[in-house]
């Protein structure tokens, strides 16, 4: 595993280091060798927040915990990994049984998305973070399940039967929602 570490309102101490490198080290025998980590420490209205992704060949695997103590978040975040990991493991079992696309899906993944800032005090609208990814085709059960590991509320993909891009989202009563940008009904 390849450790980076940043801080946020935070100084980084090596205690930090040590303590986020041996507690998720834990979890290298799940992932593959040499997989990138970065480990984001912030404080935030006196709360303490460690963030961790995992980026993964197709996956993103992302753990966030706010806690009073700064080694208790470590603590903790290791945990959402540890149960993000078996959820997504054991839905790649069973897909894998299915279909063959799921295969080889813990692969390390090489580059990770930049994030960019702007200010703007004009009343201008202002973009405060981008983030780019590839969109591979997929089908919808698998954008719910790369939009579950994220834990985000929606997902946009790139459907492999029309190849056009679509959304996935989670609605309050539990279930699943897609947005189909074609419409069914032919305009005369």
């Amino acid at each position: 595993m390849r450790f980076t570490f940043t801080g946020k309102n935070v100084v980084v101490s090596q205690d930090m280091k040590d303590r986020a490198e041996q507690k998720i080290g834990r979890l290298s025998r799940l992932f593959p060798a040499d997989v990138p980590v970065q480990v984001t420490f912030s404080v935030v209205k006196q709360e303490n927040k460690v963030e961790v992704s995992v980026p993964l060949n197709k996956r993103l695997l992302r753990g966030e915990v706010v806690s009073s103590d700064m080694f208790a978040a470590i603590d903790g975040v290791v945990d959402v990994l540890d149960r993000q990991i078996v959820k997504y493991k054991q839905r790649v079992k069973d897909k894998s049984r299915r279909d063959t696309t799921f295969k080889g899906e813990f692969e390390a993944f090489d580059s990770v998305a930049p994030d960019y800032g702007d200010e703007g005090d004009d009343g201008t609208i202002v973009i405060e973070r981008m983030k780019h990814f590839p969109a591979k085709p997929m089908d919808p059960e698998e954008a719910i399940i790369e939009m579950e590991m994220l834990g985000h509320t929606f997902y946009v993909f790139r459907h492999s039967g029309t190849m056009e891009i679509n959304v996935v989202y989670s609605r309050r009563n539990g279930t699943y929602g897609m947005i189909d940008p074609n419409d069914p009904i032919e305009c005369e």
